[in-house]
């Protein structure tokens, strides 16, 4: 395991410009676009980051190292990511932060009950949001001295991600998907549709969530959404 992320006394000293540095955050999030604005507010934090799309994934990073700071996606295509949140709350020597995330905010009470140390609500785009609520989870030894300016700007992660993640969810629904990936698109789309600012594409898959919810058969919700993921892919190969 990399000592580097257990002794906190041979990293570098944050400062009011970097404020997360000296730190590692692990981030287990499968959209590629919510993945990319993470990496930025990261960089622009101080912080290294390290990335896995699923929980696979996640558990073969920790078993090579030990992150400062887990930014954990709720919803991750091969499982909940409060089931991680509980075994790392519970293991030792323990993560110095652990902060769950999600588009879905009544998930909250469930992330802390597991285990989590805070929450975020997607989208995440303020670096002074960012900033704040990781260094409220962390120790007084990870705290910058002296006087902060808040950084009040936002990120602009790259377009080419979110084309990334439409992809993705249009094979999804090439074939007719079952329950559980009816669930995985709604709600991997909501919350990549909020974060680009998408109206049309969000209200299209919150249709889709409400039917699921109850119960209903949903062929023309989803038809409809794969249809705008098509549209939205022929507009940027046209381009």
């Amino acid at each position: 395991m990399d000592s580097n992320e257990t002794f906190s006394a041979q990293l570098p000293q944050p400062t009011a410009a970097r404020p997360l540095l000296g730190l590692t955050v692990l981030v287990i999030e499968d959209s590629r676009y919510a993945c990319e604005a993470m990496r930025l507010l990261c960089l622009r934090s101080g912080a290294r980051i390290r990335r896995a799309d699923c929980l696979r994934s996640a558990r073969r990073h920790l078993q090579v190292y030990r992150p400062s700071v887990v930014v954990i996606d709720l919803g991750l295509p091969d499982g909940d990511g409060t089931d991680l949140i509980a075994e790392l709350a519970n293991s030792t020597p323990r993560i110095q932060a652990l902060l769950a995330v999600s588009g879905d905010t009544h998930l909250e009470a469930d992330a802390l009950s597991a285990g989590a140390d805070g929450f975020l609500a997607k989208p995440i785009l303020s670096i002074a949001t960012f900033q704040e609520k990781v260094l409220s989870l962390l120790p007084e030894d990870r705290q910058p001295s002296g006087p902060r300016v808040l950084d009040t700007s936002v990120v602009t992660p790259d377009r080419i991600a979110l084309q990334d993640d439409m992809a993705h969810i249009a094979e999804v629904l090439e074939d007719p998907p079952d329950a559980h990936a009816l669930d995985y698109v709604t709600q991997f789309l909501t919350g990549v549709a909020r974060l680009a600012d998408d109206e049309p594409l969000e209200k299209a898959s919150v249709a889709l969530a409400a039917k699921r919810a109850l119960g209903e058969a949903a062929a023309s919700e989803a038809a409809t959404l794969a249809g705008m993921l098509q549209q939205r892919l022929s507009h940027r190969m046209a381009i």
